[in-house]
């Protein structure tokens, strides 16, 4: 089977933009920090999607380490779909009309 590929759901699209413009109005460099981060642990998840702990319907969460975020996804066949992108003191489970 070949390597699975990463979607964004639209909602965790908007998390994340969200998150960068309040980054870039306080530090430009915390919001590209973030992104990096960012892409570092949808990379991470790409290797190995079924490392993390399993959530409610399914979904898996990898807390980020330097912001406090958690990335929410799940896999199905050959797509792993990353739900939110969450702020871990806002809104806990806002996302779960997404799945």
């Amino acid at each position: 089977m070949g390597a699975k590929r990463i979607e964004y759901h639209q909602g965790a699209s908007a998390d994340v933009k969200s998150a960068v413009a309040w980054y870039v109005e306080r530090s430009p460099k915390a919001a590209l920090d973030f992104l990096e981060e960012l892409n570092r642990a949808s990379d991470v998840i790409h290797r190995a999607p079924e490392r993390w702990p399993e959530g409610k319907s399914g979904t898996r969460h990898f807390v980020l380490w330097r912001f406090p975020f958690t990335v929410i996804y799940s896999e199905r066949e050959s797509v792993i779909t990353i739900w939110a992108v969450a702020h871990a003191s806002r809104r806990p489970e806002y996302w779960a009309g997404r799945l």
